[in-house]
């Protein structure tokens, strides 16, 4: 059985109360799911490094205990078919799955992506000053910190969202760009990147109202789809985007080299693959396969 010294940072999660425990936590700061087992040896020789890094975090880390034995519907719910399996939380989406014992140094490469770090403090002082009017000065705050701390992905996914912010879409997405690999594939990171490029697609001289229009008189005209779709997913209405680019890939798959796939694979990435419109649409990449 997994015990612990008493500590408010690592809770037995059950059914009744995972979904708040995890979910509502996770927009706080990272939650740590240990998916565990008595008959599993590689799950309970997990646990005394879990232990000590959460304590090592001191606060800045929320692990969760199941009992895979006893929570069969959590783990059926999260595809887990192994044990161990981590999963971390952030944001109320998984932005990391591990399967299988895990060294402390591994899991502190995963885990530093996410935890608070000091540089994180010099990030509110950079945000505080953007929204006093202090944009340069916030700018510089941040890029400096980039060069104290270049392992932080918080600090250049700020900068590109700020930039966001002002419609600056093509200079943020170079920033992404131009990022070391560990950094841009930061799960955030990359969704930031995939939602860029919907924004610098849109043709501002066109309106969703007028494009719906466009197709009803036109139900083929891929060119208004594919413009309608991108100003859907500007404007969060993921499904109806997902409903567009379905609808492209029924009429010709290999649209633009084959664009509907691309971009149905992009709002995935933004929406998080626990997300229900993901799991509703994926099957659409096999039925339509160019």
């Amino acid at each position: 059985m997994i015990d612990s010294i008493d500590s408010p940072y690592i809770i037995a999660a059950t059914s009744n109360n995972f979904k708040p425990l995890v979910l509502e936590n996770s927009k706080q700061g990272p939650v740590l799911v240990n998916f565990w087992s008595e008959k599993a040896g590689p799950s309970l020789r997990q646990y005394p490094i879990l232990d000590q890094i959460v304590h090592h975090y001191d606060g800045r880390l929320l692990l969760i205990n199941v009992d895979a034995d006893k929570e069969v519907a959590i783990t059926r719910e999260l595809g887990i078919t192994s044990i161990p399996t981590l999963k971390l939380f952030r944001n109320q989406q998984v932005v990391g799955t591990l399967h299988g014992y895990q060294s402390e140094e591994d899991l502190l490469k995963v885990l530093e992506q996410y935890v608070a770090r000091d540089s994180d403090l010099t990030l509110a002082d950079a945000i505080r000053l953007y929204t006093d009017g202090k944009k340069t000065e916030a700018y510089e705050t941040i890029a400096n910190a980039i060069v104290e701390d270049p392992v932080n992905p918080r600090l250049p996914l700020t900068f590109c969202k700020l930039l966001k912010h002002e419609a600056r879409y093509n200079e943020a997405l170079a920033l992404i760009d131009a990022l070391p690999p560990d950094i841009r594939n930061h799960t955030e990171v990359a969704q930031l990147h995939d939602l860029l490029t919907f924004h610098t697609e849109v043709d501002t001289s066109r309106n969703i109202d007028g494009l719906v229009t466009q197709i009803e008189l036109a139900p083929d005209d891929l060119e208004a789809k594919q413009q309608l779709t991108t100003q859907y997913v500007v404007e969060q209405q993921h499904e109806k985007a997902l409903q567009q680019l379905a609808n492209m890939m029924e009429i010709d798959p290999g649209y633009k080299d084959n664009y509907a796939r691309s971009a149905m694979l992009k709002i995935f990435n933004i929406l998080g693959s626990q997300h229900a419109l993901v799991r509703e649409y994926r099957p659409n990449l096999k039925r339509y396969a160019h």
